[in-house]
């Protein structure tokens, strides 16, 4: 039987194993302080954070976190993904490392203020 959509973030890591819960966790904590700002939202059925528009997004699977900064926030930072897989909006942290929390607290904040900007041209 199908799990129900979760309809917030707790209920999203809580579908997961303690370990992979505490990464995710993790990341959530990170991303709230780079970004006090934006409010956790559940968008195609994964966390993200949501300040003018989604800031990043960020999943479980069995042997990677997966985070989503779109476009921008790869290319901003793709030379510092070392031997982590990335794509053109993702990049995956092995679960059997430690989270990179600096990095993604740069691409968070990276990611707040060019959306920010983004808003103040569009007025």
């Amino acid at each position: 039987m199908e799990q129900p959509k979760p309809e917030n973030i707790d209920q999203y890591i809580a579908n997961f194993p303690a370990a992979t819960q505490k990464l995710l966790q993790q990341v959530r904590e990170t991303i709230q302080l780079a970004a006090p700002e934006a409010k956790e939202v559940i968008s195609y059925g994964m966390p993200a954070f949501k300040q003018k528009g989604i800031l990043v997004y960020f999943a479980g699977y069995t042997k990677h976190i997966g985070f989503y900064p779109t476009g921008s926030g790869i290319n901003a930072f793709k030379n510092e993904f070392g031997d982590y897989k990335w794509s053109k909006g993702a990049v995956q942290f092995p679960i059997d490392q430690s989270m990179p929390l600096e990095l993604i607290t740069r691409i968070t904040k990276f990611k707040a203020e060019r959306d920010l900007e983004k808003a103040l041209k569009k007025k």
